[in-house]
């Protein structure tokens, strides 16, 4: 199984939740919110295999970015992982806009001559997402809960940067027409737990079987063969940090 996007350190018991993925085997890109929370995660996620700790800087605290800009610097030498980062011109995010741009062009700018995954939050500010993500000529980007236009898709699509799907999405009329626009060689699975649900309780990481389920009937193939293309996806993503 494969997650690119959720936030291990949000589930009421991390460890538990972090050393789970491990024995597994999951695979997992675990967000943090801001550089103070990757710094409180790194002891436990320094030695894993399978869990990797991406460095974030939500768009969603904006107004305690300028105070942790000195630890995502000193932190980024650590991780090959960017997320949560991005921008949020939603309701409940306008109002920062413009510190939110400041950091994202920082973030990027830092970012740019690296080799580096980001993960990328884009609501409601999918265009200027796309459009920083060129001027600062990212190589590695996946769009995760991606919610904008559908002509935007094939631009992304055609830069060679990538959607990660999660089971929130596959059951929308919105989600699934996003779903039917990206080419199967830049779909990426993710839960984003613990913010969406599965009965009562939060997705854990790696449960992404309803995505695989959904991807075989409208792709029309075997599961195997889903998961062989989202695994060899996930294989040209990561190569390219070598």
């Amino acid at each position: 199984m494969l997650d690119t996007h959720c936030h291990i350190d949000l589930y009421k018991n991390p460890k538990v939740i972090l050393d789970i993925c491990e024995n597994k085997g999951i695979t997992v890109f675990s967000m943090t919110n801001l550089p103070s929370h990757f710094e409180m995660g790194l002891p436990f996620f320094q030695s894993k295999k399978y869990v990797r700790m991406a460095l974030g800087m939500h768009p969603l605290y904006a107004t305690l970015h300028k105070n942790e800009f000195s630890k995502f610097e000193s932190y980024l030498s650590k991780t090959s992982y960017i997320g949560e980062i991005g921008l949020d011109f939603s309701k409940e995010g306008i109002e920062t806009k413009d510190i939110q741009l400041a950091s994202f062009n920082r973030i990027l700018k830092l970012v740019s001559d690296k080799k580096k995954i980001l993960s990328l939050h884009s609501r409601k500010a999918e265009k200027e997402v796309f459009e920083l993500l060129i001027h600062y000529k990212i190589q590695n980007a996946i769009f995760h809960w991606y919610s904008g236009g559908l002509n935007l898709i094939k631009n992304i699509s055609d830069e060679g940067y990538y959607f990660s799907i999660n089971p929130a999405m596959i059951k929308s009329i919105s989600g699934q027409k996003i779903i039917s626009k990206i080419p199967k060689e830049n779909v990426l699975t993710e839960t984003d737990g613990p913010f969406i649900n599965k009965g009562n309780e939060p997705l854990l990481p790696g449960e992404v079987e309803e995505v695989f389920e959904y991807l075989s009937k409208i792709w029309d193939i075997p599961i195997y063969e889903v998961q062989k293309i989202i695994n060899m996806n996930f294989r040209r993503l990561i190569s390219n940090l070598k």
